[in-house]
């Protein structure tokens, strides 16, 4: 049985409606808050996590000794312990609403880097060590914040340098699991990608999405993978995990059950494809991501 509204994690962070953003920075032991979600963005920098594990939609990986993140509205996070024995964790924590920036002025050309980085937020974004070392001077200015106006334009001077180099960033989450909107403008792609969704369960085949938007094979799967820079083949795999992810997380299905249902016909073939793109199999993963839930 799925679980209801009322069972899934929720937050209510300290962010008043007159605060543009709230700002934690600390040292702690650990890492014992369970997984949970907020409406708010959130943007998350820790130190001396290494062997730590963070835990972001359907994404679970072990971190090195520094981690930054921006997660936005609604995704599922948490950080555990895992393998970390440090003691003296640094944590810096960023909490600001989606109406800070309006969308009047996100529309705007000058925006144009931060509205495309704050839409994929919403599967979660891991910024590369190269960025961390980039912004590392501006994260530790607002440290010092005092909540005044240049310390919102230091916010924003933020965003820009995190978001002016898309190649900086990772998305964690898949587009299935945290319901994240496409990632390419084209309409053609647009069509296909919500085509599969749809279906994933079923088999699907490349001259059938084809014919879909009135290409051939052949063409059609150069111009998705040059639109969207994935195979067609990976992202109908990638959407199919993605699905399997949230039954593991929201229901009682066996996981046979959920391999069948996602569109896969064989249930050793599922655990590999799973393992290879989540670094752990799928009943490893269901025991994690369930030992993090808890209400708050």
């Amino acid at each position: 049985m799925a679980y209801n509204d009322t069972e899934i994690i929720s937050e209510i962070t300290p962010l008043m409606e007159t605060d543009c953003f709230y700002i934690v920075d600390r040292l702690k032991d650990g890492f014992n808050y369970p997984l949970h979600r907020h409406h708010e963005f959130e943007l998350n920098f820790i130190e001396g996590c290494r062997g730590a594990r963070r835990v972001v939609g359907d994404s679970i990986e072990e971190l090195g000794d520094y981690d930054l993140v921006l997660i936005g509205h609604n995704m599922e996070h948490a950080w555990e312990q895992h393998e970390c024995t440090n003691t003296r964790i640094r944590e810096f924590t960023m909490q600001f609403s989606a109406d800070l920036i309006p969308d009047s002025l996100l529309a705007k050309k000058q925006f144009a880097d931060i509205r495309e980085m704050l839409r994929q937020s919403s599967s979660g974004l891991a910024f590369s060590m190269s960025t961390i070392l980039r912004v590392y001077d501006r994260l530790e200015r607002l440290t010092h914040s005092n909540g005044d106006f240049y310390s919102v334009m230091d916010l924003f001077l933020l965003l820009h340098e995190l978001a002016k180099d898309p190649s900086g960033y990772r998305r964690l989450s898949s587009e299935s699991f945290s319901a994240a909107p496409p990632s390419t403008e084209s309409r053609r792609v647009r069509k296909v990608q919500a085509f599969i969704n749809e279906h994933y369960s079923e088999d699907l085949h490349l001259e059938d999405l084809a014919s879909l938007v009135g290409m051939t094979p052949t063409s059609f799967s150069r111009f998705f993978k040059l639109r969207t820079g994935r195979k067609l083949s990976d992202y109908i795999l990638d959407c199919r995990i993605g699905h399997a992810t949230r039954l593991l997380v929201d229901t009682t299905m066996t996981i046979a059950e959920i391999c069948y249902d996602c569109g896969f016909n064989n249930l050793t073939n599922f655990n590999r494809i799973f393992k290879a793109r989540k670094n752990c199999t799928p009943k490893q993963f269901r025991i994690v991501y369930k030992r993090n839930k808890a209400l708050i």
